[in-house]
């Protein structure tokens, strides 16, 4: 064989040895650096790791799950009388509720870096049930030409009818698998294995805590004899029934023969190893992108930030696990035909919703600018819809917005005429009136004069012309 053609393989004939364990890569599991045997049993048992695990998985699992399809104007609607819907959204199996279904595999997917489901059709391709599979069964492999297959080992109490075991070989179209972060792609890493060494540290600061205390907070002695002791054994059994042990705090010790109890002294700063298990809580959410204070850990904390990091909680960490189940979803349970028009969705907005007063103030925004009806709140607050008749599917919009093309159209209907020197009809005075007519006019508004004696004429004569 050519030595070139070992090294440069082609890309599209992977070799038969290419083995992936479900289990993500068994060695990483085992022995830490503190001495301590991390699983995804064991570290369950630590309270961070089990808090992570539990608000990740039913945050997943409370969120709810609707099943959607294109319409041929662009827009969206539920695919109620879909199949699927009824499984994603209510319950996949008879076994379990879709909130149990969920939660069960984003704790596979949190412990073990995947997650897997055995898709249960009927003759026609139709989905009719879903079944979660343990990732520590499930082992991911390639066949002679190349393709994926699973392979599952199932014990006595998966088959408690044949009461033996047995492998199941599954084709990736009976699979549902949403992997988690991996190297290939195809297989995803366990964070539990990637960060075996943090938990093996936070266990055996654990336990060391556990037997600090169990000794009643007490250090080891040495007991010292003037002479030489023919069963020393004995002299240690004896002490450590009588004064070990939380139980036997405090009690008052009676020497013998010129025994001297010496105590082997230990610092305040060794006794307090809280800081170190603060720190590796902390770690430990780090490595899931937990904050701190959603697992207890309130010394930073403030209403702001809070609320902030609850905001980023569902954006930063939450928001990629949902992509990963919507996409996976979608890939595996519909056919070719309904993956342009079909898809899966998450409703995040009840994680994303303000205070009362917040969330009023922005429904009042949507309303007055005409992008939201009554109807459409009161769905959102979960209330009754209003009738239609009385208004309740109006969209309404202030008088003072109008269409960009129709700002000026009052102006632009006809072109304005050449203002006239001459005042508009109505405005225009009368024509004068003859003179006749303008004489009795006169003589009908004259006052009532009384002559005064002693008054010269000319006086008569100026109040009759301003009565003209």
């Amino acid at each position: 064989m050519n030595p070139l053609a070992r090294i440069f393989r082609p890309r599209d004939k992977p070799p038969v040895t290419n083995y992936m364990n479900g289990s993500p890569y068994m060695f990483f599991m085992g022995g830490s650096t503190a001495g301590k045997h991390v699983n995804e049993r064991s570290a369950m048992q630590m309270t961070a790791v089990y808090s992570c695990v539990r608000i990740l998985s039913e945050a997943v699992a409370g969120l709810p799950l609707h099943l959607y399809r294109y319409n041929d104007d662009g827009g969206k609607e539920k695919a109620l009388d879909h199949p699927l819907y009824r499984l994603l959204h209510d319950e996949p199996n008879p076994e379990m509720t879709s909130f149990i279904f969920r939660e069960t595999l984003m704790t596979h997917l949190l412990l073990w870096g995947n997650a897997y489901a055995q898709i249960v059709r009927n003759g026609h391709g139709e989905v009719l049930g879903l079944y979660p599979l343990m990732p520590s069964k499930m082992t991911v492999d390639r066949d002679a030409k190349g393709e994926l297959f699973y392979r599952y080992q199932r014990t006595t109490e998966d088959s408690p009818a044949t009461g033996k075991p047995e492998m199941v070989y599954l084709d990736p179209h009976d699979v549902l698998h949403i992997p988690g972060l991996g190297f290939d792609g195809l297989v995803g890493y366990s964070p539990i294995a990637m960060a075996k060494n943090a938990i093996g540290m936070a266990i055996a600061c654990e336990e060391y805590g556990a037997k600090f205390f169990a000794n009643g907070a007490n250090p080891g002695g040495v007991l010292e004899h003037p002479s030489t002791l023919k069963d020393p054994q004995k002299v240690r059994e004896s002490w450590n029934s009588v004064f070990q042990g939380s139980g036997n705090s405090h009690r008052i010790a009676v020497l013998e023969e010129g025994m001297k109890f010496q105590s082997i002294s230990i610092s305040n700063e060794q006794a307090q190893f809280l800081e170190t298990r603060k720190f590796q809580i902390d770690e430990i959410a780090r490595i899931f992108r937990v904050p701190p204070h959603m697992v207890g850990d309130l010394e930073k904390s403030s209403f702001s930030n809070i609320e902030q990091q609850s905001l980023e909680f569902v954006i930063y960490t939450l928001r990629p696990w949902l992509v990963r189940w919507e996409q996976n979803l979608a890939r595996a349970l519909f056919s070719d035909a309904e993956k342009p028009r079909m898809f899966c969705k998450f409703n995040v907005d009840g994680l994303l919703r303000g205070d009362y007063v917040s969330r009023m103030n922005g429904y009042a925004v949507g309303r007055q600018n005409g992008w939201m009806s009554a109807n459409d709140i009161r769905s959102l607050e979960d209330l009754d819809p209003i009738p239609e008749d009385q208004g309740g599917d109006l969209y309404l919009v202030n008088g003072n917005f109008c269409k960009l093309q129709d700002a000026g159209s009052a102006y632009s209907k006809g072109q304005p005429t050449e203002p006239s020197s001459e005042p508009p009809a109505e405005e225009q005075p009368p024509d004068d009136p003859p003179a006749e007519e303008l004489d009795n006019a006169r003589k009908r508004k004259r006052p009532t004069q009384r002559k005064l004696k002693g008054d010269p004429p000319h006086e008569e004569i100026l109040e009759l012309d301003k009565g003209r």
